[in-house]
């Protein structure tokens, strides 16, 4: 990946609350370029950091830069160089969906050839060339969602704010949008994206940020946050696939080969299974709730 040494976005003490409900409280956070997801439970704040990360909604106190610029004072500058699809659809029902994408691609400074071969492929990939030439107002809601990924994909920003961005997509879309985030990556393109599915923060980032409280509390590789919960674990099925036994592991090739031995010494015709910890026992261990 194409990325630079210097910092993507630098928090440093900031709050922001709404009336009396204080929604970050303090938060210090420093990410390099690359691929980062936040995870919470619903009303951690997420959507509100990620606005002021864009320049949407002003912090009450603190200080936030988002590629070396402040939100505050940079605001035209940094909406320049980021996209950002937020967990409702934007775009402009009165145009075609070929139209919006056309015209983001245009503001965004692409050529005309550009724009038509970008737009042309988006629209294949999210599943909408036969719906292009119609008004959006036309669509349903997960066409809507669709289009609104593809209007932020349409140029590659230095990086793209996803917020949960692939709530209501049905599998394929939701594929299709992990290839599209892989590919950015590749070519240099920053992802900060905000997901209640686990498994697309496993398959998808570099580093991992779980809100809680109002501050994050845990930062890390996916691995890095399994691992928190406790190692891995050799499963002992009996014939009809129940866990009949389990035994701790580091998880090491050797560790684990000893162990096997062991029970095929023992029990040659033993079924069994290594398991490591997911995601979704950390979430519940950082937060004492299950990932919605």
């Amino acid at each position: 990946m194409r990325y630079t040494d210097a910092p993507l976005i630098e928090v440093e003490g900031l709050t922001k609350g709404f009336g009396r409900n204080e929604v970050l409280k303090g938060l210090d956070l420093t990410l390099p370029p690359g691929i980062h997801a936040l995870l919470g439970p619903n009303g951690a704040g997420k959507t509100t950091l990620v606005n002021i990360l864009s320049t949407l909604t002003p912090h009450d106190s603190g200080a936030a830069r988002v590629l070396g610029l402040d939100v505050r004072g940079d605001k035209k500058k940094i909406q320049g160089l980021i996209s950002l699809t937020g967990q409702y659809a934007a775009v402009d029902e009165r145009l075609s969906g070929a139209e919006n994408l056309h015209m983001m691609g245009r503001l965004f400074g692409l050529s005309r050839r550009d724009t038509a071969a970008r737009a042309a492929d988006l629209l294949d990939r999210f599943d909408l060339t036969r719906a292009a030439g119609k008004r959006v107002s036309t669509y349903s809601g997960g066409m809507r969602r669709k289009l609104d990924i593809a209007v932020s994909l349409i140029a590659r920003p230095r990086l793209i704010f996803l917020d949960e961005p692939t709530t209501g997509l049905d599998t394929r879309s939701r594929q299709t949008l992990w290839d599209e985030i892989t590919a950015l990556a590749g070519g240099g393109t920053s992802i900060f994206l905000t997901t209640q599915y686990l498994e697309e923060a496993d398959v998808l980032a570099d580093r991992i940020m779980v809100l809680h409280g109002g501050r994050i509390v845990a930062d890390g590789t996916a691995s890095q946050l399994k691992e928190r919960v406790g190692g891995s674990t050799i499963q002992v099925h009996d014939g009809h696939g129940n866990v009949t036994g389990e035994i701790a592991t580091r998880g090491s090739a050797l560790e684990v080969s000893r162990h096997l031995a062991a029970l095929a010494a023992e029990r040659p015709d033993v079924q069994v299974t290594v398991r490591r910890p997911t995601l979704d026992e950390v979430f519940l261990q950082l937060t004492g709730k299950k990932a919605a």
